[in-house]
């Protein structure tokens, strides 16, 4: 198995923004395949999920059927491994904690001029629907880091949607995750007919004012052609790394961690870029070493994105070239492999995490430290940010002027409404309101 090597220097400008390419750059094609099971979502409902669970998911799922029950629950309890549970209740910990000290204050209000008050007030949104991929495994992980969030922030109606195995159940950690989340509406749904889902209920699944979490290609095409019914958030989509690594980094660490996000499947995306030809070279003696100790099924995963063209090792002539690569390229994930990895942060502009050092591979990013691992992708980490507990809340703002201050507003108010023509703008702050509140007619 090939490792791609791409050189900088030798590459034409064409050549170095083709790297730049991801999976989800162009949805127009599965847009069309998506159109109809978005429609036969919306005029059939539950009937449709089910049909769909068959076709697609390869899962005997009845419309009856859709949504998981308390007995449902129990099992998993019953039946999932000790280990696993306890795992989870400690990325419970880390992800609440992280999210409960990122939530605003309710509400903020100061006096902007004498006599004039404004500021925000924060709310949580009404609803929200939780994608949870299963395509490529079963991801416990993506229940806690869109549920927890919106619990915290306050969202009264959190509903999980996520693709059925073949035995037509939902999977046992990911029950349990959501039960440790405080979630109990989980439903047998996946791809576009999950997003079309939430979009617009049916007979078992609730109407949501948002939906979040990553997706396939199919979920990206569902959610841009329903942007227009509910909000879709930052895309989220295949997965995407890249290793940043000086000449004080160790190569072989540096390709265990480039593997991570690799496996994830074949339409991921994962560079290690460097500086320096001996990181590199360790970096691709020591991956086909680390393949041997992983499952055939990943091995293929990562063989094929690290030997293709959205994948393998980039040596830069410098460290100027390398970071703006990693700006331009603005991943979804940012490794930092350095013995003095903070001298680098202030240049890194464009990324949804930056994870700083050998100790903090992208495995703990992605489960316990607390951060969220939904993050922008597809070149989005340039003006988009993490799920976070704001995703969930929304502001509104709020203004009191007093007496005092109105006369100075309203003088320059009544300029600027003149000036651009709004004549009602202007009558409303003239003499004529001052007669008024004088009681004057």
């Amino acid at each position: 198995m090939t490792i791609s090597f791409h050189d900088l220097s030798k590459m034409t400008r064409v050549q170095r923004d083709r790297l730049l390419t991801r999976t989800e750059g162009d949805l127009s094609s599965y847009e069309e395949k998506v159109k109809p099971i978005i429609a036969a979502v919306r005029a059939e409902g539950d009937v449709a999920l089910a049909r769909f669970a068959k076709l697609f998911d390869k899962a005997p799922v009845e419309a009856h059927e859709i949504a998981a029950t308390e007995a449902d629950f129990d099992r998993a309890e019953k039946t999932l491994d000790p280990q696993v549970k306890e795992a989870l209740d400690f990325m419970s910990g880390s992800i609440r904690r992280f999210h409960e000290d990122q939530k605003p204050e309710e509400m903020w209000f100061h006096e902007i001029r004498p006599g004039v008050f404004a500021g925000d007030r924060t709310t949580p949104i009404p609803s929200v629907g939780c994608y949870i991929p299963r395509g490529k495994g079963a991801f416990p992980s993506a229940v806690m880091m869109t549920t927890i969030p919106a619990n915290v922030a306050g969202v009264t109606e959190i509903a999980i949607v996520t693709p059925p195995g073949p035995d037509g159940k939902i999977d046992d950690a990911t029950l349990v995750a959501a039960r440790m989340s405080g979630v109990s509406k989980v439903f047998k749904a996946g791809g576009a007919q999950a997003i079309a889902a939430v979009a617009y209920g049916t007979e078992t699944v609730p109407k949501c004012a948002k939906v979040v979490g990553p997706g396939s290609p199919w979920v990206g095409a569902a959610k841009r052609l329903l942007s227009h019914v509910l909000d879709t958030g930052t895309p989220a989509g295949p997965s995407e790394l890249i290793v940043l690594a000086d000449e004080t980094a160790d190569g072989r660490l540096a390709g265990l961690d480039l593997i991570i996000e690799s496996e994830h499947g074949p339409d991921s995306s994962a560079f290690l870029v460097t500086w320096s030809r001996k990181v590199a070279e360790d970096a691709l003696t020591a991956i086909p070493e680390f393949w041997k100790q992983m499952g055939a099924q990943r091995v293929e995963y990562s063989s094929t994105v690290l030997g293709g063209p959205m994948g393998g090792i980039i040596l830069a002539r410098d460290e100027d070239e390398a970071i703006a690569f990693c700006n331009d390229y603005a991943p979804e994930h940012l490794g930092v492999h350095s013995e003095e990895p903070f001298q680098y942060l202030g240049r890194l502009k464009n990324a949804g995490e930056i994870l700083l050092g050998k100790h903090t591979p992208p495995t703990l990013g992605n489960f316990v430290i607390g951060v969220n691992h939904v993050l922008p992708t597809s070149g989005w980490a340039r003006t988009g940010s993490p799920l976070t507990v704001y995703d969930f809340m929304k502001r509104t703002s709020i203004a009191y002027v007093t007496g005092k201050g109105y006369p100075e507003l309203a003088k320059h108010a009544q300029v600027i409404a003149t000036y651009e023509g709004f004549d009602g703008h202007a009558n409303a702050v003239s003499e004529t309101r001052m007669r008024l509140l004088k009681g004057n007619r």
